[in-house]
């Protein structure tokens, strides 16, 4: 019987448990349109924590009617940041739970450290999905052909919130030529099928090792998923 010290716990260990009841809340995302009202912040974040303990469209929608009401916010501004919050958080819980589902990864035991997702093979890493960067302005042949050159890119482009940093990242690139890139990141078995492919044959000579300005230094690499 599982056991929980923290009243959330129940709610992400049903959706890390169960990867189609994520994938099928995230596609309820699909048919709104995907836009930000400004560029994500803290206070923002603050407004939007919520995100993480609400498990399906519906709860989240009606949440964020109240908190709307209840602190006098921007209502479409509001909308869309959670929702797009609520989207990636869940696509990001949905990678992380296939990759420690997998052979030679190990789980971070310490769950808040934000560096350290997962160790491949005894390397940590942090991993973060995205769409590709339209802001790279290259094409996705060139990209795959110059990987360094678009993992500095990454790095340096990241966002400057709580999730910035020069350490070891596993980037899970999505790009699709038939709808808009994000929509992949609610195409869970798709993710599972190109993560699961890398890490039965990982190997750490294929990593890149980057080296920043501020003299720190990580190793990288990039899964592409496509469609």
């Amino acid at each position: 019987m599982v056991t929980f010290s923290n009243p959330f716990y129940p709610i992400l260990y049903l959706m890390q448990t169960n990867l189609a009841i994520i994938e099928e809340q995230l596609q309820k995302r699909w048919p709104i349109s995907y836009k930000w009202f400004r560029k994500q912040n803290d206070q923002w974040d603050g407004y939007t924590n919520f995100i993480y303990t609400i498990a399906t469209w519906e709860e989240l929608v009606t949440t964020i009617a109240n908190r709307v009401e209840k602190h006098q916010l921007p209502k479409e501004e509001m909308f869309y940041y959670a929702i797009n919050r609520w989207y990636n958080f869940w696509s990001a819980i949905a990678v992380e739970t296939i990759f420690c589902s997998s052979e030679n990864i190990k789980a971070a035991k310490n769950t808040k450290d934000r560096l350290v997702d997962f160790s491949l093979q005894g390397i940590p890493f942090d991993h973060k999905t995205s769409v590709y960067p339209k802001g790279f302005g290259k094409s996705i042949t060139y990209a795959k052909a110059h990987k360094e050159e678009l993992l500095y890119w990454l790095y340096t482009n990241q966002s400057h919130q709580q999730r910035q940093h020069f350490a070891n990242r596993l980037f899970i690139i999505v790009y699709s030529e038939h709808v808009e890139h994000w929509k992949l990141k609610a195409e869970i078995q798709l993710l599972k099928s190109a993560i699961t492919n890398y890490v039965a044959t990982f190997n750490p000579s294929n990593l890149v090792t980057l080296t920043f300005k501020n003299k720190e230094r990580a190793v990288s690499d990039i899964i592409w998923v496509q469609k």
